[in-house]
C-alpha cells in the first residue's frame, strides 16, 4: 500500500503547452513540448500523444504533468517531465487536463 508521505513526494503541477515540435528520432511517434509552469519556469517534454491531437491544437493547452522527476534523455532531447493522461481502449494516451482555466504551476490537491 501507498503511505500518504510517499504520495507528496510526487510534485503535480498545472501547466500551458507554449511549443510542440516534431520529434522524428523518438521510437514512438512523439512530440517535443515546451510547457510553463509559471514559477517553476518552462520544462520540456517529450509526449506519445500524436494519435488525437496535432500539434496545432496543443499549443495554449493546459495540461498535468509531474515536474520532479530527473531529467530523461529521449534520443537527442531531454525531457524534464512527465505530462500525464489516461490510456483508451486503443492504448493511446489522452490527456489529464483542468476542467476550468488554472495559473500555471498550481500543484494537484
Amino acid at each position: 500500500m501507498l503511505h500518504w508521505e510517499d504520495f507528496t513526494k510526487v510534485d503535480i503541477r498545472s501547466g500551458t503547452i507554449l511549443t510542440v515540435e516534431a520529434f522524428p528520432k523518438a521510437k514512438k511517434p512523439a512530440y517535443q513540448l515546451s510547457i510553463d509552469f509559471g514559477p517553476l519556469g518552462i520544462k520540456k517534454s517529450s509526449a506519445q500523444i500524436t494519435h488525437h491531437y496535432s500539434m496545432e491544437n496543443l499549443v495554449g493547452k493546459q495540461i498535468i504533468a509531474v515536474v520532479n522527476f530527473p531529467p530523461k534523455q529521449i534520443a537527442n532531447f531531454i525531457s524534464e517531465c512527465l505530462v500525464l493522461g489516461v490510456y483508451d481502449e486503443s492504448h493511446e494516451v489522452v490527456l489529464l487536463h483542468p476542467s476550468l482555466p488554472v495559473s500555471n504551476g498550481q500543484p494537484i490537491g
